[in-house]
């Protein structure tokens, strides 16, 4: 079931909904990049329990932009409305449509960011869901070394580079990095990223993403100083 938000934010915000909604129902909501990731996971998934809400580009930085261009945003409104338990002093976790959000991008640098750019949302706006644990980050696979028709998934670059130099030593092998959710074999990323009892995530907290903001900040240039 497809709820598309036309009226407020545009064609472009579609929510691939569950059939079965509401506090305690042990549904959860994918967050993806855009139409092509959303469409691999929409094919995976369990439709009675799970939902999937791509991007659809990369969000701006709702923890600095005024609330009402948060609010109408094409991303972050549609993603307000679906879960459903408000925003700021209202948001209450025990009113989400979902059991938790689970943030599943590219294991690349844009990945990366659009996912760090979801979590500063919900740092400023819903903080609550990340005190509840309610907000997990998927690791979707990085790529894969063949060996003698063996397959070995490597979720890093350095776990990738491991396994090639382990593959040489073996005879004839075959090395590939994903490009993107879509990239990845139907079964292995239902397997890896979706199956709730073989896929890799972790929860992250409040004080996890004040970390991660502390990193970006300490990474950032330094403002130039005024003329002289």
């Amino acid at each position: 079931m497809t709820r598309v938000f036309r009226d407020r934010y545009g064609d472009m915000s579609k929510l691939d909904d569950c059939t079965t909604c509401g506090p305690g129902s042990g549904t959860e909501l994918f967050v993806v990049e855009g139409d092509s990731a959303a469409a691999s996971v929409v094919r995976v998934r369990d439709p009675r329990h799970q939902a999937v809400l791509p991007m659809q580009g990369k969000p701006l930085n709702a923890a600095r932009a005024p609330r009402a261009k948060v609010e109408s945003h094409p991303f972050f409104g549609p993603l307000a409305e679906a879960l459903g338990c408000g925003v700021e002093a209202a948001c209450d976790p025990r009113r989400m449509r979902y059991d938790r959000v689970l943030v599943l991008t590219d294991p690349d640098a844009d990945g990366i960011h659009c996912g760090f750019l979801v979590l500063l949302y919900l740092h400023r706006w819903m903080r609550p869901l990340l005190d509840a644990g309610r907000i997990e980050v998927v690791r979707p696979p990085w790529g894969e070394v063949v060996v003698a028709g063996e397959i070995e998934l490597a979720f890093s670059e350095p776990e990738l580079a491991a396994l090639a130099d382990r593959g040489r030593a073996s005879g004839e092998m075959t090395v590939r990095r994903y490009r993107g959710l879509a990239a990845v074999d139907p079964a292995m990323l239902h397997e890896t990223c979706v199956a709730t009892a073989t896929r890799r995530t972790t929860r992250v907290s409040s004080a996890d993403v004040v970390s991660m903001i502390e990193v970006v900040e300490a990474l950032e240039p330094e403002s130039p100083g005024p003329a002289a």
